[in-house]
């Protein structure tokens, strides 16, 4: 898929009025692309750029910032293994060496079936719950070599696991692309609305110290 669905379409065009100047919605609108076609095309950055009146350049600058946002084709799951000195001290090193004889890929690669990708990651911000191990951003603690393997098995067969996870309740790993369970709805009353008016008032910081402030007297006065 190169481009918007219509039906993502349709979404594309509700996240750009929740913001009162459209290239606001570069971001969100590269998560809908990813979470429609598991990763961002080229395509798909020019349907933004035209969505939101940009260049297709600007939408790259920005996605190319991100991690989570990705600019090549990854598997069905994503597999993060934290490399960090927490977790490498606690055995992330034989969790990625288990990870790569397991997958059969190395690090930044994906398997054969299209199901799998391998990544090593910078800190994932659970230092005290190392090693850590990310699948489709969902976070699983303390990972023992055991527990990648179960992890493996069971999305393989069922799409499903039953290894503790501290960031899905259900045990469901979304496909690649979908970083939340539900998606962000803002209320009406919550949501940004127009551009506020422009206001011709100099800001306090620019003013001429020597200026009396507004409505103070003069030393002569009463």
């Amino acid at each position: 898929m190169a481009r918007f669905s219509e039906t993502t379409r349709v979404t594309a065009h509700e996240i750009i009025s929740r913001y009162p100047v459209a290239k606001s919605a570069v971001i969100p609108l590269c998560h809908l692309a990813q979470e429609q076609d598991g990763w961002l095309s080229e395509e798909a950055m020019t349907h933004i750029a035209e969505l939101v009146d940009c260049t297709p350049a600007e939408v790259l600058g920005t996605a190319s910032f991100y991690e989570m946002l990705k600019l090549e084709p990854v598997g069905r799951y994503l597999v993060n293994v934290c490399t960090q000195l927490p977790c490498m001290l606690l055995g992330a090193d034989e969790l990625l060496a288990h990870a790569e004889e397991t997958l059969g890929v190395l690090p930044g690669q994906t398997t054969p079936d299209g199901l799998f990708t391998l990544e090593g990651v910078e800190c994932v911000a659970a230092c005290t719950e190392a090693p850590c191990l990310q699948l489709n951003y969902r976070y699983f603690h303390r990972v023992s070599p055991g527990d990648l393997d179960q992890l493996v098995s069971e999305l393989r067969a069922t799409g499903r696991t039953t290894v503790p996870t501290k960031s899905n309740d259900t045990n469901d790993i979304p496909h690649h692309g979908t970083l939340a369970r539900v998606r962000q709805h803002i209320p009406a009353e919550g949501r940004a609305g127009n551009a506020p008016p422009d206001v011709n008032i100099e800001p306090p910081w620019l003013a001429d110290p020597a200026a009396p402030a507004s409505g103070a007297t003069t030393s002569g006065g009463s």
